[in-house]
């Protein structure tokens, strides 16, 4: 049996109008400090979010997303000075609190032996 591993993780939301404060989640940011461990899983909830603004650029988000994602994974193709920081200073950097289109939740931590398993966990829970 696998050691228990704590994780910390937050909920990427997509907010397409501010000022509103509505939000639908897209996201799992989770990180691992112990595993050296960071993983981003997205899932873009276009027709949700026409539900919250029919105007909404769905291809500027997902462009946006896509960024993020390459942060969070410290892609070293990404032209982002922050994608080339260490695992911990990627994940505070992005969770930290922001009036934008693309937001994370408070971070929350968890326990689980296996990390690619409970993003999909996670995922399942609170974004699909």
């Amino acid at each position: 049996m696998q050691e228990q591993q704590l994780y910390e993780y937050a909920v990427i939301r997509i907010v397409p109008r501010v000022e509103r404060e509505e939000f639908v989640n897209a996201g799992i940011i989770l990180f691992c400090k112990k595993a050296r461990y960071v993983d981003c899983s997205i899932s873009l909830p276009a027709e949700r979010l026409r539900c919250l603004d029919p105007d909404v650029d769905v291809s500027f988000i997902a462009k946006n997303l896509q960024a993020f994602e390459k942060i969070a994974l410290g892609d070293k193709s990404s032209t982002s000075p922050i994608a080339q920081l260490d695992a911990p200073s990627r994940f505070r950097w992005l969770t930290a609190t922001r009036s934008t289109m693309i937001q994370c939740s408070k971070v929350h931590p968890g326990l689980a032996a296996d990390l690619p398993v409970a993003i999909k966990k996670l995922m399942t829970e609170m974004v699909l």
